[in-house]
């Protein structure tokens, strides 16, 4: 992880009007490499038990194997952020569902950037729209050239008061594996090591490992270097 602008949100919070998600359309590629911007209040935070399974596979998508966890369908705007939002037309609609299967707010990411990582600025955003604040968010995937797998994902967040406020690029890595982030295809390295910060614990996850409702997992990255993949296993 590494502070983009000093780790100042450059979003302007005067752009807040009502609650609704801005999706940018796939690029030529196919790939979501715009970015999406979320105009968050209370009525947005989804109760994640009504999530579920995802089956669209975005750019450089693979199917974890050998019990190894290590692709997530990562969402820009969280599925806990988004509760009530039309993913069809980013505006709110009330009784719809936060954000699930939508090719338009789904990118390919490491479980540990996804769960460990991503989660924990998804849970700042929580928790500043629980306390009835009103949040600007957005989220960019970075590719390099025509690369079907983001190097990494671009967040920052502005609550309207300015209490909340940070900018920051986290590297689509996994402890233990390389990627060929063109193709997307992974090989287990096991000197590849991730710093991993204490206070980032994935305790506030939002349940979303892999987007598949069939795996059940075990194992724990350890800090502060984690070396290797969580694992899992899946159920009938």
């Amino acid at each position: 992880m590494v502070l983009v602008n000093r780790g100042r949100s450059t979003l302007n919070p005067n752009s807040w009007r009502k609650d609704k998600v801005i999706y940018q359309q796939l690029d030529q590629e196919h790939r979501t490499s715009g970015s999406n911007t979320a105009f968050l209040n209370s009525r947005n935070h989804a109760n994640t038990r009504l999530r579920t399974a995802q089956v669209f596979q975005p750019t450089g998508w693979h199917n974890n194997n050998a019990g190894n966890l290590v692709y997530n369908r990562g969402h820009l705007i969280a599925y806990s952020l988004t509760g009530g939002i039309d993913q069809r037309t980013g505006r709110f609609r009330a009784g719809a569902l936060g954000d699930q299967d939508n090719p338009r707010n789904l990118f390919t990411e490491t479980d540990f950037t996804n769960e460990i990582l991503q989660t924990y600025y998804e849970t700042e955003v929580r928790h500043a729209i629980e306390q009835g604040k009103h949040v600007v968010y957005q989220a960019t995937p970075i590719f390099r050239g025509d690369e079907k797998m983001a190097r990494g994902i671009n967040l920052q967040a502005l609550s309207t008061d300015g209490t909340l406020n940070f900018n920051v690029f986290l590297f689509n890595v996994e402890p233990g594996v390389d990627f060929n982030y063109q193709t997307g295809m992974m090989q287990h390295n096991s000197r590849t090591r991730v710093y991993m910060p204490t206070y980032m614990n994935g305790n506030d996850s939002d349940d979303r490992s892999a987007g598949d409702g069939n795996l059940r997992i075990y194992g724990h990255y350890m800090p502060p270097f984690a070396n290797e993949p969580r694992h899992y296993y899946r159920v009938n």
